[in-house]
Protein backbone atom coordinates (compact mmCIF):
# COMPACT_ATOMS: atom_id res chain seq x y z
CA UNK A 1 0.00 0.00 0.00
CA UNK A 2 2.78 2.43 0.97
CA UNK A 3 4.64 1.55 -2.23
CA UNK A 4 1.54 2.33 -4.33
CA UNK A 5 1.03 5.68 -2.57
CA UNK A 6 4.66 6.58 -3.20
CA UNK A 7 4.34 5.70 -6.90
CA UNK A 8 1.19 7.82 -7.22
CA UNK A 9 2.90 10.76 -5.50
CA UNK A 10 5.95 10.36 -7.77
CA UNK A 11 3.72 10.27 -10.85
CA UNK A 12 1.90 13.45 -9.78
CA UNK A 13 5.23 15.20 -9.08
CA UNK A 14 6.76 14.23 -12.44
CA UNK A 15 3.58 15.18 -14.32
CA UNK A 16 3.47 18.55 -12.56
CA UNK A 17 7.12 19.34 -13.40
CA UNK A 18 6.64 18.36 -17.04
CA UNK A 19 3.47 20.46 -17.25
CA UNK A 20 5.28 23.51 -15.84
CA UNK A 21 8.13 23.11 -18.33
CA UNK A 22 5.75 22.72 -21.30
CA UNK A 23 3.72 25.75 -20.20
CA UNK A 24 6.78 28.01 -19.96
CA UNK A 25 8.19 26.80 -23.29
CA UNK A 26 4.87 27.47 -24.98
CA UNK A 27 4.61 30.88 -23.33
CA UNK A 28 7.97 31.99 -24.75
CA UNK A 29 7.41 30.57 -28.25
CA UNK A 30 6.24 32.71 -31.15
CA UNK A 31 3.06 31.67 -32.93
CA UNK A 32 2.47 32.27 -36.65
CA UNK A 33 -0.09 34.94 -37.64
CA UNK A 34 -2.63 32.46 -39.03
CA UNK A 35 -2.83 30.64 -35.69
CA UNK A 36 -3.23 33.90 -33.78
CA UNK A 37 -6.01 35.00 -36.12
CA UNK A 38 -7.67 31.63 -35.54
CA UNK A 39 -7.54 32.33 -31.79
CA UNK A 40 -9.26 35.67 -32.34
CA UNK A 41 -12.09 33.90 -34.19
CA UNK A 42 -12.28 31.22 -31.52
CA UNK A 43 -12.62 33.82 -28.77
CA UNK A 44 -15.38 35.73 -30.55
CA UNK A 45 -17.30 32.57 -31.46
CA UNK A 46 -17.25 31.35 -27.86
CA UNK A 47 -18.40 34.75 -26.63
CA UNK A 48 -21.35 34.72 -29.03
CA UNK A 49 -22.20 31.18 -27.95
CA UNK A 50 -21.98 31.57 -24.18
CA UNK A 51 -22.24 35.23 -23.09
CA UNK A 52 -25.91 36.08 -22.40
CA UNK A 53 -25.61 39.87 -22.88
CA UNK A 54 -22.65 40.40 -25.19
CA UNK A 55 -23.99 43.53 -26.90
CA UNK A 56 -25.17 45.35 -23.77
CA UNK A 57 -22.70 48.23 -24.08
CA UNK A 58 -21.43 47.83 -27.64
CA UNK A 59 -23.32 47.15 -30.86
CA UNK A 60 -22.82 43.94 -32.77
CA UNK A 61 -21.63 45.93 -35.78
CA UNK A 62 -19.02 47.76 -33.72
CA UNK A 63 -17.76 44.61 -32.04
CA UNK A 64 -17.62 42.73 -35.36
CA UNK A 65 -15.51 45.58 -36.71
CA UNK A 66 -13.13 45.51 -33.73
CA UNK A 67 -12.51 41.76 -34.01
CA UNK A 68 -12.01 42.00 -37.78
CA UNK A 69 -9.68 44.97 -37.35
CA UNK A 70 -7.42 43.25 -34.85
CA UNK A 71 -6.97 40.28 -37.18
CA UNK A 72 -5.78 42.67 -39.88
CA UNK A 73 -3.04 43.99 -37.57
CA UNK A 74 -1.50 40.56 -36.98
CA UNK A 75 1.18 40.17 -39.65
CA UNK A 76 4.12 38.78 -37.67
CA UNK A 77 4.63 35.92 -35.20
CA UNK A 78 3.90 36.83 -31.59
CA UNK A 79 4.39 35.21 -28.21
CA UNK A 80 1.21 34.51 -26.21
CA UNK A 81 2.06 37.47 -23.96
CA UNK A 82 2.43 39.84 -26.92
CA UNK A 83 -0.82 38.49 -28.36
CA UNK A 84 -2.56 39.06 -25.01
CA UNK A 85 -1.71 42.77 -25.12
CA UNK A 86 -3.27 42.96 -28.58
CA UNK A 87 -6.49 41.07 -27.89
CA UNK A 88 -7.36 42.07 -24.32
CA UNK A 89 -8.09 45.76 -25.17
CA UNK A 90 -10.78 44.52 -27.58
CA UNK A 91 -12.26 42.30 -24.87
CA UNK A 92 -12.13 45.32 -22.57
CA UNK A 93 -14.18 47.34 -25.09
CA UNK A 94 -17.12 45.01 -24.44
CA UNK A 95 -17.31 46.85 -21.10
CA UNK A 96 -18.06 43.80 -18.98
CA UNK A 97 -15.48 43.91 -16.20
CA UNK A 98 -15.94 40.24 -15.30
CA UNK A 99 -14.95 39.37 -18.86
CA UNK A 100 -11.20 39.31 -19.30
CA UNK A 101 -8.46 37.18 -20.78
CA UNK A 102 -6.09 35.76 -18.19
CA UNK A 103 -2.62 37.16 -18.77
CA UNK A 104 -0.23 34.26 -19.51
CA UNK A 105 1.98 34.14 -16.42
CA UNK A 106 5.15 32.14 -16.15
CA UNK A 107 4.63 29.04 -14.01
CA UNK A 108 7.08 28.64 -11.16
CA UNK A 109 8.81 25.39 -10.35
CA UNK A 110 8.54 23.99 -6.83
CA UNK A 111 12.05 25.25 -6.12
CA UNK A 112 11.23 28.76 -7.37
CA UNK A 113 8.01 28.80 -5.36
CA UNK A 114 9.87 27.76 -2.21
CA UNK A 115 12.48 30.46 -2.77
CA UNK A 116 9.81 33.15 -3.11
CA UNK A 117 8.00 31.91 0.00
CA UNK A 118 11.16 32.62 1.98
CA UNK A 119 11.48 36.15 0.62
CA UNK A 120 9.46 39.28 1.29
CA UNK A 121 7.31 40.79 -1.43
CA UNK A 122 8.74 43.78 -3.22
CA UNK A 123 5.84 45.85 -4.56
CA UNK A 124 2.87 44.59 -2.52
CA UNK A 125 4.32 46.01 0.71
CA UNK A 126 3.15 49.43 -0.46
CA UNK A 127 -0.33 50.84 -0.93
CA UNK A 128 -1.03 52.79 -4.13
CA UNK A 129 -3.26 55.47 -5.60
CA UNK A 130 -3.82 56.14 -9.31
CA UNK A 131 -4.81 59.61 -10.47
CA UNK A 132 -4.87 60.13 -14.22
CA UNK A 133 -1.51 58.81 -15.42
CA UNK A 134 0.17 59.36 -12.05
CA UNK A 135 1.02 56.64 -9.52
CA UNK A 136 1.40 57.48 -5.83
CA UNK A 137 2.43 55.52 -2.75
CA UNK A 138 -0.18 55.86 0.01
CA UNK A 139 1.18 53.35 2.51
CA UNK A 140 4.60 51.96 3.37
CA UNK A 141 3.69 48.94 5.49
CA UNK A 142 7.22 48.14 6.65
CA UNK A 143 8.72 51.63 6.48
CA UNK A 144 10.93 50.48 3.60
CA UNK A 145 13.78 53.00 3.23
CA UNK A 146 11.41 55.47 4.93
CA UNK A 147 9.60 56.23 1.68
CA UNK A 148 6.82 58.59 2.71
CA UNK A 149 3.12 58.27 1.82
CA UNK A 150 2.32 60.81 -0.88
CA UNK A 151 5.47 59.98 -2.83
CA UNK A 152 4.87 59.82 -6.59
CA UNK A 153 6.58 57.02 -8.51
CA UNK A 154 8.02 58.66 -11.63
CA UNK A 155 9.62 55.58 -13.15
CA UNK A 156 10.26 51.88 -12.55
CA UNK A 157 13.60 50.62 -13.86
CA UNK A 158 13.87 53.80 -15.96
CA UNK A 159 10.47 53.27 -17.63
CA UNK A 160 8.03 56.11 -16.83
CA UNK A 161 5.27 54.95 -14.50
CA UNK A 162 2.78 56.66 -16.82
CA UNK A 163 3.70 54.13 -19.52
CA UNK A 164 2.58 51.28 -17.27
CA UNK A 165 -0.54 53.13 -16.11
CA UNK A 166 -1.63 53.71 -19.73
CA UNK A 167 -0.62 50.27 -20.97
CA UNK A 168 -2.31 48.33 -18.17
CA UNK A 169 -5.22 50.75 -17.90
CA UNK A 170 -6.45 49.79 -21.37
CA UNK A 171 -6.74 46.18 -20.18
CA UNK A 172 -9.39 47.16 -17.63
CA UNK A 173 -12.94 48.34 -17.94
CA UNK A 174 -15.93 48.63 -15.68
CA UNK A 175 -19.42 47.30 -16.24
CA UNK A 176 -20.80 49.96 -18.57
CA UNK A 177 -19.69 53.54 -18.94
CA UNK A 178 -18.78 54.68 -15.44
CA UNK A 179 -15.21 55.87 -14.90
CA UNK A 180 -14.85 55.19 -11.18
CA UNK A 181 -13.80 51.54 -11.31
CA UNK A 182 -10.54 51.70 -13.27
CA UNK A 183 -8.37 53.68 -10.77
CA UNK A 184 -9.32 51.36 -7.90
CA UNK A 185 -8.77 48.14 -9.80
CA UNK A 186 -5.59 49.38 -11.45
CA UNK A 187 -3.96 50.38 -8.16
CA UNK A 188 -4.49 46.81 -6.92
CA UNK A 189 -3.53 45.03 -10.14
CA UNK A 190 -0.86 47.21 -11.74
CA UNK A 191 2.03 45.24 -10.29
CA UNK A 192 0.31 41.94 -11.03
CA UNK A 193 0.43 42.92 -14.71
CA UNK A 194 3.98 44.20 -14.25
CA UNK A 195 5.20 40.89 -12.79
CA UNK A 196 3.36 38.90 -15.47
CA UNK A 197 5.22 40.93 -18.09
CA UNK A 198 8.63 41.25 -16.41
CA UNK A 199 8.84 38.25 -14.11
CA UNK A 200 9.68 38.05 -10.39
CA UNK A 201 12.62 40.40 -10.26
CA UNK A 202 14.97 40.49 -7.27
CA UNK A 203 15.33 44.25 -7.43
CA UNK A 204 13.86 47.42 -8.91
CA UNK A 205 14.90 51.03 -9.26
CA UNK A 206 12.25 53.60 -8.39
CA UNK A 207 12.60 57.25 -9.32
CA UNK A 208 10.29 59.29 -7.13
CA UNK A 209 9.04 62.78 -6.35
CA UNK A 210 8.05 64.04 -2.92
CA UNK A 211 7.44 67.69 -2.01
CA UNK A 212 9.24 68.80 -5.15
CA UNK A 213 12.34 66.70 -4.41
CA UNK A 214 13.33 63.84 -6.71
CA UNK A 215 14.96 60.77 -5.21
CA UNK A 216 15.98 57.29 -6.38
CA UNK A 217 15.37 54.13 -4.35
CA UNK A 218 16.60 50.60 -5.01
CA UNK A 219 14.13 47.96 -3.81
CA UNK A 220 15.28 44.41 -3.16
CA UNK A 221 13.43 41.19 -2.48
CA UNK A 222 14.66 40.70 1.09
CA UNK A 223 15.02 37.30 2.73
CA UNK A 224 12.61 36.69 5.59
CA UNK A 225 14.16 36.38 9.02
CA UNK A 226 13.10 34.00 11.79
CA UNK A 227 10.53 36.49 13.14
CA UNK A 228 8.96 36.88 9.69
CA UNK A 229 8.66 33.11 9.24
CA UNK A 230 7.16 32.75 12.71
CA UNK A 231 4.62 35.46 11.87
CA UNK A 232 3.72 33.60 8.66
CA UNK A 233 2.98 30.48 10.69
CA UNK A 234 0.86 32.41 13.17
CA UNK A 235 -1.14 33.99 10.35
CA UNK A 236 -1.98 30.56 8.95
CA UNK A 237 -3.56 29.36 12.19
CA UNK A 238 -7.36 29.41 11.91
CA UNK A 239 -8.75 30.55 15.25
CA UNK A 240 -12.54 30.84 15.75
CA UNK A 241 -12.26 34.63 15.46
CA UNK A 242 -10.33 34.33 12.21
CA UNK A 243 -12.91 31.97 10.77
CA UNK A 244 -16.03 33.98 11.54
CA UNK A 245 -14.45 37.29 10.45
CA UNK A 246 -12.86 35.58 7.42
CA UNK A 247 -9.19 36.34 8.04
CA UNK A 248 -6.96 36.84 4.98
CA UNK A 249 -3.32 36.01 5.72
CA UNK A 250 -1.99 37.77 2.60
CA UNK A 251 -3.20 41.19 3.78
CA UNK A 252 -3.19 40.35 7.51
CA UNK A 253 -6.76 41.64 7.77
CA UNK A 254 -10.36 40.48 8.04
CA UNK A 255 -12.94 40.43 5.28
CA UNK A 256 -15.66 41.22 7.83
CA UNK A 257 -15.66 43.25 11.01
CA UNK A 258 -18.26 44.71 13.35
CA UNK A 259 -18.22 47.32 16.10
CA UNK A 260 -20.27 50.05 17.73
CA UNK A 261 -19.09 53.58 17.01
CA UNK A 262 -20.44 55.24 20.14
CA UNK A 263 -20.61 54.61 23.87
CA UNK A 264 -24.34 53.85 23.99
CA UNK A 265 -24.18 51.42 21.01
CA UNK A 266 -26.69 53.47 19.02
CA UNK A 267 -24.50 53.35 15.90
CA UNK A 268 -23.51 49.93 14.57
CA UNK A 269 -20.81 49.59 11.93
CA UNK A 270 -20.21 46.61 9.65
CA UNK A 271 -17.34 46.54 7.16
CA UNK A 272 -17.25 43.88 4.44
CA UNK A 273 -14.16 43.86 2.22
CA UNK A 274 -15.33 40.89 0.16
CA UNK A 275 -18.51 38.84 0.02
CA UNK A 276 -16.49 35.65 0.35
CA UNK A 277 -19.37 33.66 1.91
CA UNK A 278 -16.97 31.82 4.26
CA UNK A 279 -18.64 31.67 7.70
CA UNK A 280 -20.86 34.59 6.66
CA UNK A 281 -24.09 33.00 7.95
CA UNK A 282 -22.71 32.77 11.46
CA UNK A 283 -21.17 36.25 11.30
CA UNK A 284 -24.40 38.00 10.33
CA UNK A 285 -26.48 35.94 12.74
CA UNK A 286 -24.27 36.89 15.69
CA UNK A 287 -23.78 40.49 14.54
CA UNK A 288 -27.45 41.35 14.06
CA UNK A 289 -28.33 39.59 17.29
CA UNK A 290 -25.93 41.99 19.07
CA UNK A 291 -27.37 44.97 17.19
CA UNK A 292 -30.92 44.02 18.15
CA UNK A 293 -29.96 43.46 21.78
CA UNK A 294 -28.26 46.89 21.86
CA UNK A 295 -31.35 48.50 20.27
CA UNK A 296 -29.14 50.40 17.85
CA UNK A 297 -30.89 53.12 15.87
CA UNK A 298 -28.34 53.49 13.09
CA UNK A 299 -26.42 51.00 10.97
CA UNK A 300 -23.47 51.86 8.72
CA UNK A 301 -22.47 49.22 6.16
CA UNK A 302 -19.08 49.87 4.57
CA UNK A 303 -18.54 48.11 1.24
CA UNK A 304 -15.90 50.44 -0.18
CA UNK A 305 -13.26 48.59 -2.21
CA UNK A 306 -15.43 45.46 -2.09
CA UNK A 307 -15.10 43.81 -5.51
CA UNK A 308 -18.06 41.51 -4.82
CA UNK A 309 -18.25 37.77 -4.45
CA UNK A 310 -21.04 35.53 -3.26
CA UNK A 311 -24.63 36.26 -4.28
CA UNK A 312 -25.75 33.97 -1.48
CA UNK A 313 -24.00 36.15 1.09
CA UNK A 314 -25.71 39.38 -0.01
CA UNK A 315 -29.03 37.49 -0.19
CA UNK A 316 -28.59 36.46 3.42
CA UNK A 317 -27.42 39.95 4.46
CA UNK A 318 -30.46 41.53 2.84
CA UNK A 319 -32.75 39.43 5.03
CA UNK A 320 -31.45 41.45 8.00
CA UNK A 321 -32.16 44.77 6.28
CA UNK A 322 -35.60 44.39 4.70
CA UNK A 323 -38.59 44.53 7.09
CA UNK A 324 -40.83 43.18 4.28
CA UNK A 325 -40.56 40.03 2.13
CA UNK A 326 -38.29 40.70 -0.84
CA UNK A 327 -36.85 39.24 -4.03
CA UNK A 328 -33.15 40.02 -4.46
CA UNK A 329 -32.59 39.32 -8.18
CA UNK A 330 -34.60 38.71 -11.31
CA UNK A 331 -34.45 35.29 -13.05
CA UNK A 332 -30.94 34.83 -14.49
CA UNK A 333 -30.73 34.52 -18.25
CA UNK A 334 -28.43 31.95 -19.94
CA UNK A 335 -27.84 31.45 -23.65
CA UNK A 336 -29.11 27.86 -23.81
CA UNK A 337 -30.33 24.95 -21.75
CA UNK A 338 -26.92 23.32 -21.93
CA UNK A 339 -24.83 26.45 -21.13
CA UNK A 340 -24.52 25.64 -17.38
CA UNK A 341 -22.89 22.32 -18.30
CA UNK A 342 -20.02 24.10 -20.06
CA UNK A 343 -18.19 25.06 -16.89
CA UNK A 344 -15.10 22.87 -17.41
CA UNK A 345 -15.75 20.70 -14.37
CA UNK A 346 -12.39 18.90 -14.65
CA UNK A 347 -10.39 22.09 -15.28
CA UNK A 348 -6.95 22.28 -13.62
CA UNK A 349 -7.37 18.91 -11.94
CA UNK A 350 -4.53 16.76 -10.71
CA UNK A 351 -4.63 13.00 -11.10
CA UNK A 352 -6.20 12.70 -7.65
CA UNK A 353 -8.69 15.49 -8.43
CA UNK A 354 -9.80 13.63 -11.55
CA UNK A 355 -10.59 10.54 -9.52
CA UNK A 356 -12.61 12.45 -6.92
CA UNK A 357 -14.40 14.61 -9.48
CA UNK A 358 -15.16 11.56 -11.59
CA UNK A 359 -17.06 10.07 -8.66
CA UNK A 360 -19.02 13.27 -7.97
CA UNK A 361 -19.62 14.25 -11.61
CA UNK A 362 -23.13 12.69 -11.84
CA UNK A 363 -24.31 14.96 -9.00
CA UNK A 364 -22.86 18.02 -10.76
CA UNK A 365 -24.35 16.97 -14.11
CA UNK A 366 -27.90 16.53 -12.86
CA UNK A 367 -27.77 19.73 -10.77
CA UNK A 368 -26.68 21.77 -13.79
CA UNK A 369 -28.82 19.96 -16.36
CA UNK A 370 -32.01 20.42 -14.38
CA UNK A 371 -31.06 23.87 -13.12
CA UNK A 372 -32.39 25.60 -16.24
CA UNK A 373 -35.92 26.21 -17.44
CA UNK A 374 -37.48 27.77 -20.52
CA UNK A 375 -39.88 30.70 -20.51
CA UNK A 376 -41.10 32.66 -23.54
CA UNK A 377 -38.40 31.16 -25.73
CA UNK A 378 -35.55 32.08 -23.36
CA UNK A 379 -33.58 29.99 -20.87
CA UNK A 380 -33.05 30.84 -17.21
CA UNK A 381 -31.04 29.32 -14.39
CA UNK A 382 -32.79 28.54 -11.11
CA UNK A 383 -31.40 30.32 -8.07
CA UNK A 384 -32.54 30.77 -4.50
CA UNK A 385 -32.01 34.53 -4.74
CA UNK A 386 -34.74 34.99 -7.38
CA UNK A 387 -37.43 33.60 -5.03
CA UNK A 388 -39.28 35.62 -2.42
CA UNK A 389 -37.49 35.61 0.93
CA UNK A 390 -38.66 36.62 4.38
CA UNK A 391 -36.93 38.99 6.81
CA UNK A 392 -34.79 37.44 9.51
CA UNK A 393 -36.07 37.52 13.09
CA UNK A 394 -33.22 39.94 13.92
CA UNK A 395 -34.00 42.28 11.03
CA UNK A 396 -32.74 45.83 11.55
CA UNK A 397 -35.51 48.42 11.27
CA UNK A 398 -33.54 51.59 12.00
CA UNK A 399 -31.80 53.93 9.57
CA UNK A 400 -29.14 52.48 7.28
CA UNK A 401 -26.21 54.26 5.65
CA UNK A 402 -24.03 52.53 3.05
CA UNK A 403 -20.49 53.69 2.24
CA UNK A 404 -19.47 52.90 -1.33
CA UNK A 405 -16.96 53.92 -3.99
CA UNK A 406 -15.62 52.97 -7.41
CA UNK A 407 -14.14 49.82 -5.89
CA UNK A 408 -17.65 48.59 -4.99
CA UNK A 409 -18.23 46.12 -7.80
CA UNK A 410 -20.26 43.08 -8.85
CA UNK A 411 -22.25 41.75 -5.85
CA UNK A 412 -21.64 45.09 -4.10
CA UNK A 413 -23.45 46.86 -6.93
CA UNK A 414 -26.33 44.35 -6.90
CA UNK A 415 -26.63 44.96 -3.16
CA UNK A 416 -26.56 48.78 -3.34
CA UNK A 417 -28.87 48.96 -6.36
CA UNK A 418 -31.46 46.89 -4.49
CA UNK A 419 -31.15 49.01 -1.34
CA UNK A 420 -31.52 52.22 -3.34
CA UNK A 421 -34.52 50.94 -5.31
CA UNK A 422 -36.25 49.83 -2.10
CA UNK A 423 -35.41 53.17 -0.43
CA UNK A 424 -33.92 51.19 2.43
CA UNK A 425 -30.61 53.06 2.82
CA UNK A 426 -28.82 56.35 2.25
CA UNK A 427 -25.90 55.72 -0.10
CA UNK A 428 -22.83 57.85 0.58
CA UNK A 429 -19.62 58.10 -1.44
CA UNK A 430 -18.94 57.57 -5.14
CA UNK A 431 -20.68 55.89 -8.05
CA UNK A 432 -20.05 52.14 -7.87
CA UNK A 433 -17.69 50.41 -10.26
CA UNK A 434 -20.32 47.81 -11.11
CA UNK A 435 -23.46 48.62 -13.10
CA UNK A 436 -26.75 49.60 -11.49
CA UNK A 437 -28.80 47.28 -13.70
CA UNK A 438 -26.82 44.08 -13.23
CA UNK A 439 -23.86 42.15 -14.53
CA UNK A 440 -22.85 38.93 -16.27
CA UNK A 441 -21.09 36.55 -13.92
CA UNK A 442 -22.50 33.81 -11.66
CA UNK A 443 -20.32 30.93 -12.73
CA UNK A 444 -17.96 30.60 -15.67
CA UNK A 445 -17.10 28.56 -18.70
CA UNK A 446 -13.30 28.51 -18.77
CA UNK A 447 -12.40 28.54 -22.43
CA UNK A 448 -8.80 28.25 -23.60
CA UNK A 449 -7.68 29.70 -26.92
CA UNK A 450 -6.39 26.64 -28.80
CA UNK A 451 -3.06 28.01 -30.07
CA UNK A 452 -1.92 30.66 -27.62
CA UNK A 453 -3.39 28.65 -24.69
CA UNK A 454 -4.66 31.86 -23.08
CA UNK A 455 -7.62 31.33 -20.75
CA UNK A 456 -10.88 33.18 -21.37
CA UNK A 457 -13.41 32.75 -18.53
CA UNK A 458 -16.90 33.66 -19.74
CA UNK A 459 -19.68 34.42 -17.26
CA UNK A 460 -22.79 32.39 -18.03
CA UNK A 461 -25.49 34.17 -16.01
CA UNK A 462 -27.08 37.57 -16.49
CA UNK A 463 -27.60 38.58 -12.86
CA UNK A 464 -29.82 41.63 -12.33
CA UNK A 465 -31.24 43.06 -9.11
CA UNK A 466 -35.01 42.95 -8.75
CA UNK A 467 -35.47 46.68 -9.30
CA UNK A 468 -36.87 49.19 -11.75
CA UNK A 469 -33.94 49.57 -14.16
CA UNK A 470 -32.37 52.98 -14.75
CA UNK A 471 -30.98 52.13 -18.24
CA UNK A 472 -28.18 54.62 -17.62
CA UNK A 473 -25.49 52.02 -18.41
CA UNK A 474 -23.60 53.35 -15.41
CA UNK A 475 -23.02 52.43 -11.79
CA UNK A 476 -25.20 52.90 -8.72
CA UNK A 477 -25.20 56.61 -7.96
CA UNK A 478 -24.84 57.77 -4.35
CA UNK A 479 -27.58 59.76 -2.66
CA UNK A 480 -24.82 61.91 -1.18
CA UNK A 481 -21.65 62.30 -3.26
CA UNK A 482 -18.51 62.51 -1.13
CA UNK A 483 -15.16 61.80 -2.79
CA UNK A 484 -12.04 60.66 -0.97
CA UNK A 485 -8.85 62.41 -2.09
CA UNK A 486 -5.20 61.38 -2.05
CA UNK A 487 -4.58 63.75 0.86
CA UNK A 488 -7.47 62.16 2.79
CA UNK A 489 -5.88 58.73 2.40
CA UNK A 490 -2.41 59.91 3.39
CA UNK A 491 -3.67 61.76 6.45
CA UNK A 492 -6.00 58.86 7.29
CA UNK A 493 -9.12 61.01 7.09
CA UNK A 494 -12.45 59.48 6.16
CA UNK A 495 -14.72 62.19 4.73
CA UNK A 496 -17.45 59.71 3.78
CA UNK A 497 -17.75 58.22 7.25
CA UNK A 498 -17.39 61.70 8.73
CA UNK A 499 -20.38 62.90 6.69
CA UNK A 500 -22.50 60.04 8.04
CA UNK A 501 -21.45 60.67 11.63
CA UNK A 502 -22.23 64.39 11.30
CA UNK A 503 -25.62 63.57 9.78
CA UNK A 504 -26.45 61.21 12.62
CA UNK A 505 -25.42 63.84 15.15
CA UNK A 506 -27.58 66.42 13.35
CA UNK A 507 -30.59 64.06 13.51
CA UNK A 508 -29.97 63.34 17.18
CA UNK A 509 -29.77 67.05 17.95
CA UNK A 510 -32.97 67.72 16.01
CA UNK A 511 -34.79 64.96 17.94
CA UNK A 512 -33.93 66.54 21.30
CA UNK A 513 -35.38 69.92 20.37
Amino acid sequence: MQKNCFLIFLLILVTSCASTRRHNEQRSSCLPPEKLRADVDFAYNRLKELHPQLYWYISKENLDYKFDSIKKTIHEPLTPLQFYFKLQPVISDIREAHLSLRIPMKKLSRKETKTLENKKAMFSRFGYYVQGEHLYITENKDSIQRIKPGTEILSINSVPASVYVKKYGQLINSDGFNTTFQPYFLKDWLFYFYVAENGYENGAKLETLYNGVKKTYFLTRETKNAADLEKDKAQQKRTPEKKINDYVAFSDSYNRSFKFLDADSAIAYIKVKSFSRAYSVKFYNETFSKIKKAKSKYLIIDIRNNYGGSLEEIHNLYSYLSPEPYVLVKPSLVTSKTAPLKTNYFRKSSLLDYVIKGITYPVFFFAQAFGTYEKNGKFYYRMKADKEAKPDKNVFTGKIFVLMNGGSFSASSIFTAKLKNDKRAVLVGEETGGANDGTVAGFYSYQQLPNSKIDLPIGLLLVQPDITFTHTQKGVLPDVAVKETLNDIISKKDPQLDWVMHEIQREKTADTK
